[in-house]
């Protein structure tokens, strides 16, 4: 019950158009609201790590999924814009200084007079022998695949172009300054992913022009230029945590190294278990009602291999399509920041300008689909109360306690997951009781056409 209380499905338990309106997993969530920990942080992640302005940033916008591509389209070209016109300067300088030992910044001076550094071989070899491998396993089993090894070169170039322009918007849009003393450095690090913009709609775009009629391979292509980047990233944000904590740094690396492989044969040995025991999994229409096996993501996944892959991008976004329109979110993507950045040039007393982040605007939609209206309303929520009434009043026991707080949050919920499976699941228990009903909205999905029947539902 707390996943989704859709409260105007309990004002009107019979109506089906306030049901659709209500529901905020099956409808359109118009005040629906979840206290669900994993309501609120599965697909957003921790609202308590992200800055207000940021949360701001991310609040009350709604698009349908035709639109969201064209959000996508607009999404990067915005990055793009946005790093150029706001940062573009200060990574031109920061570049520059670290290749200058004396213009290198205390932790950093401090971590190389204590600590072995990385060489930079070693990361050049993982690079070489994964990229190597990629290829070979491409090329072997092409009949499967499809991806040719130009494609997987591509998806590289893709993958390293856009690593920089969008860790910017990661790291000033999500990240937390707690100064030590005054006239110190401050200890900064970034705890989330929501608001970088992601890369498998232009992923998707790009090999389904160049090779269509390929649906795996456009799944292949999508995950490594899109999915190369966010470990990029990921890596990156480990890494600076690492060095402002004074962690050395070969350690670091090859703890990054061990966790990466063992999440790898993880992930792939439950993957197999899982099909192997849950019968009809992710086949909506073979599992019993309530099954948490639906798999939203993955159908999302599906989707798009065959609206990119299979049907391509010139037969619905090209001259071959209906919505060749979608383009000219590229444009009005690349327009924004510049307006923005005029308006405060223009008034450079208003500080508020400058937190006006266009690809957080964007990319804030990057999940929806498959996030459902609820997962949104409750993020800003918790992150509107968290990110100013609470911090404005309460800021010392605030920047204390709200990351442990996130991370206990998040632990909880993993371990409450396993030990409901282990102790429920395993056993085919379920618990059937008034707060079991995850959304109270029933009539959600009934038709609302006259003369259509459906078990359960009135009849028009």
């Amino acid at each position: 019950m707390l996943t989704s209380i859709s409260w105007l499905c309990w004002i009107f338990p019979t109506s089906v158009i306030a049901h659709q309106l209500g529901s905020g997993l099956h409808g359109l969530g118009v005040g629906a609201v979840g206290f669900d920990w994993s309501s609120i942080c599965s697909y957003l992640g921790s609202p308590l790590a992200s800055p207000w302005f940021a949360t701001a940033n991310v609040a009350y916008i709604s698009t349908m999924f035709a639109v969201s591509y064209g959000i996508g389209f607009a999404c990067l070209s915005a990055t793009l814009v946005h790093v150029s016109l706001f940062h573009g300067s200060e990574i031109l300088r920061l570049s520059k200084s670290a290749f200058q030992e004396n213009k290198t910044d205390i932790h950093t001076k401090i971590m190389r007079k204590n600590y072995k550094q990385v060489p930079e071989w070693w990361f050049l070899l993982i690079l070489v022998l994964n990229i190597m491998a990629t290829i070979f396993i491409c090329e072997y089993f092409n009949n499967e695949l499809q991806l040719p090894w130009w494609g997987v070169m591509l998806a590289c170039v893709v993958a390293i172009s856009f690593t920089l322009p969008i860790g910017v918007i990661r790291a000033t849009t999500n990240q937390v300054h707690i100064a030590l003393k005054p006239h110190e450095c401050a200890i900064s690090w970034q705890l989330n992913y929501i608001q970088a913009p992601a890369l498998n709609i232009i992923t998707e775009y790009i090999i389904g022009y160049v090779y269509p009629g390929y649906p795996v391979a456009n799944m292949l292509f999508k995950v490594y230029g899109n999915v190369s980047m966010k470990q990029a990233i990921f890596f990156l944000q480990d890494f600076k945590l690492g060095h402002y904590m004074k962690i050395p740094p070969r350690e670091m690396f090859m703890a990054q190294v061990l966790g990466t492989l063992i999440s790898a044969v993880v992930h792939l040995l439950t993957a197999w278990w899982l099909i192997d025991t849950v019968p009809n999994i992710c086949q909506r229409e073979l599992l019993p009602a309530g099954s948490p096996w639906t798999c939203p993501g993955d159908h999302v996944f599906y989707d798009a291999s065959v609206i990119w892959g299979l049907v391509g991008p010139r037969r619905i976004f090209g001259d071959l399509g209906h919505y060749s329109a979608i383009n000219w979110f590229f444009l009005a993507g690349a327009i924004g920041p510049f307006i923005v950045w005029l308006a405060q040039k223009a008034f450079p007393q208003k500080q508020w300008i400058r937190l006006i982040t266009v690809p957080v605007l964007l990319g804030a939609l990057s999940d929806m689909p498959p996030a459902t209206a609820v997962n949104y309303t409750s993020w800003v929520l918790v992150g509107f109360v968290s990110g100013f009434v609470v911090y404005r009043y309460y800021r010392g026991w605030w920047s204390r306690h709200n990351y442990v707080l996130s991370g206990a949050l998040d632990a909880g919920l993993a371990l409450m997951g396993v030990l409901l499976y282990f102790c429920l699941g395993m056993q085919r228990i379920s618990l059937n009781w008034w707060g079991s009903d995850a959304d109270g909205c029933p009539l959600a999905s009934c038709p609302t056409a006259p003369g259509v029947q459906s078990e359960g539902c009135p009849l028009y």
